[in-house]
């Protein structure tokens, strides 16, 4: 049986993590892994209703999305997370929980991250109708040290999605080999 990890997509809201998440389960599954996707508005909707956007409460919603994310890796499942994460703190309290923790920084610029906004959140934020927007008023820490990179502004889809595979082939967690 295949070991289970945590791929552990961080970044602003619109950057591509539920994008590459989406691209990325099927071609794992089509691999034989058995893939959860913990995406954050979904968990925000079930597991932490309730909870608001102070920082307390974007830590227990990202330390809840990691303890559940621990229990599937433990159980030999790739856990994928896409929530924001905005906090480095939570994300490497996570990783020491998770332990099999690859942490993919989703990197795109505000700018292009504003454009692609299908919600209407960011105009939301800059208009003083959403406050403690990650990115417009409340911070946004960048990975330090995160074991992939990808440009969603730079690159397709699909070049980030290979990249992210490469360099999980390199570091043992997946057979080399198309899927």
């Amino acid at each position: 049986m295949a070991k289970g990890f945590t791929l552990w997509f961080t970044g602003l809201s619109g950057a591509g993590k539920s994008t590459l998440a989406e691209h990325i389960t099927p071609v794992l599954r089509a691999r034989g892994h058995r893939v959860e996707v913990l995406d954050g508005d979904e968990v925000r909707t079930n597991l932490s209703k309730g909870l608001g956007f102070s920082k307390e409460d974007r830590d227990t919603n990202i330390k809840r999305i990691g303890w559940v994310a621990k229990i599937l890796t433990r159980n030999e499942v790739i856990a994928i997370t896409a929530a924001i994460s905005p906090y480095r703190e939570v994300r490497d309290w996570c990783r020491e929980e998770i332990g099999n923790f690859v942490e993919v920084y989703v990197k795109c610029s505000l700018e292009a991250c504003e454009s692609r906004d299908v919600k209407g959140l960011y105009a939301k934020a800059r208009a003083g109708q959403i406050k403690q927007f990650t990115g417009i008023d409340d911070p946004y820490e960048e990975p330090l040290h995160p074991e992939i990179v990808v440009e969603t502004d730079r690159e397709t889809v699909e070049q980030s999605a290979h990249k992210i595979l490469a360099k999980l082939e390199e570091m043992g967690y997946l057979a080399n080999g198309k899927a």
